[in-house]
């Protein structure tokens, strides 16, 4: 488990359970945690006011420059690199569920021609326009794979940019066979909220769909004031990542690279009780910290997880936790939280609710 999410995560250590972490801005300068912000341009005083002049949608000036990410190989630091467009993409390789489910949300079906990694029934919402798009693999695509599309854009999660029979091929490689790259900042350690925002703004302006993506952003904004709202209400807790060890024993994942997600519990009052801690976590550790509430990954082909949170509650080693004796483990969707798109939304709302019944 370890292993796999070591590989397909970037940076992370791995959720025992799950096999398997930007963006940029336009022009250059602004990094991975920073907000992309609008211009704007006061209008000069006068004596009486002007006349109300609809908003005209920004529009692309090609050749567009964006400051994005590559690294040296798997596990290496990641930083900044350029990439140029001359016109927005016409074929796009989405690298993962969530990232093809973006463009779809920006109204670009019609450009993508090949998705991998599916790990969950997605978004619904979607569904249809999704199953207009070539599934290269249910797994992780191969660069063979990925090349053999055509794209003139790779996009999706970085630690799937690798050399590796997992991996898309590396950002260098893939931009030396003229193919463009777009890491989504969403997936880099230190990713924030903040993050997908802009993930957004930066690919409406690549593709040239700047109102669709600053609609988007605004109603997103509003689903996170909602539950940071309903927060208040449930009141702040420690969680813990946990998982199937194997025959229904519980292993403890730290999560601390998993910024992004953790940034978006934080709408929903949870804090990560092991976002410091680097290296294993034993299971005395986690009777010792007693976080207020565990949280199990599910996702395709993985193990049962009611099974194992069966096992978990039943284990008479356990039963000093409070989230053992109040009964608050719960289930969250691989795709959502691990797919470093707006799908985060859906399962923190989910798990909000779940919160909330529990009081």
């Amino acid at each position: 488990m370890r292993t796999r999410f070591t590989r397909y995560v970037p940076l992370l250590a791995l959720l025992m359970l799950a096999l398997l972490l930007a963006a940029c801005s336009s022009g250059s300068g602004n990094t991975k945690e920073a907000a992309a912000t609008a211009t704007q341009t006061a209008a000069p005083a006068s004596a009486s006011p002007a006349p109300a002049e609809s908003a005209q949608p920004a529009k692309t000036v090609y050749p567009l420059t964006i400051e994005n990410y590559t690294n040296n190989g798997e596990g290496t630091e990641w930083k900044a690199k350029e990439q140029t467009f001359d016109k927005a993409p016409e074929k796009v390789v989405a690298n993962t569920q969530g990232a093809a489910e973006l463009l779809i949300k920006l109204g670009l079906t019609d450009k993508m021609v090949g998705v991998a990694a599916l790990y969950g029934a997605g978004d619904p919402a979607v569904q249809e326009e999704f199953k207009k798009i070539p599934v290269l693999s249910q797994d992780y695509a191969s660069k063979e794979l990925v090349v053999g599309r055509g794209p003139d854009l790779v996009m999706g999660r970085g630690g799937l940019f690798a050399d590796a029979d997992w991996g898309v091929g590396t950002v260098g490689g893939l931009n030396d066979l003229g193919i463009k790259t777009f890491v989504q900042s969403t997936s880099l350690q230190g990713a924030t909220l903040d993050s997908l925002y802009k993930d957004i703004e930066q690919l409406g302006q690549i593709f040239d769909v700047q109102d669709k993506a600053a609609a988007y952003i605004a109603e997103l904004k509003e689903r996170a004031a909602k539950l940071k709202e309903g927060a208040a209400a449930t009141g702040a807790k420690t969680f813990a990542y946990v998982s199937d060890g194997g025959n229904g024993a519980i292993a403890v994942y730290s999560g601390n690279v998993d910024t992004f997600a953790g940034d978006v519990l934080g709408l929903v009052g949870l804090t990560n009780s092991y976002a410091d801690v680097t290296g294993e976590i034993s299971k005395e550790q986690l009777i010792a910290t007693n976080p207020d509430v565990m949280l199990i990954s599910v996702y395709t082909g993985g193990v049962d997880a009611d099974q194992s949170i069966k096992a978990f509650y039943a284990d008479p080693s356990l039963q000093s936790l409070k989230a053992i004796q109040n009964k608050a483990i719960y289930k969250i969707d691989f795709n959502q939280f691990w797919g470093y798109s707006y799908s985060i939304f859906d399962g923190a709302e989910k798990l909000a609710a779940e919160l909330a019944a529990a009081q």
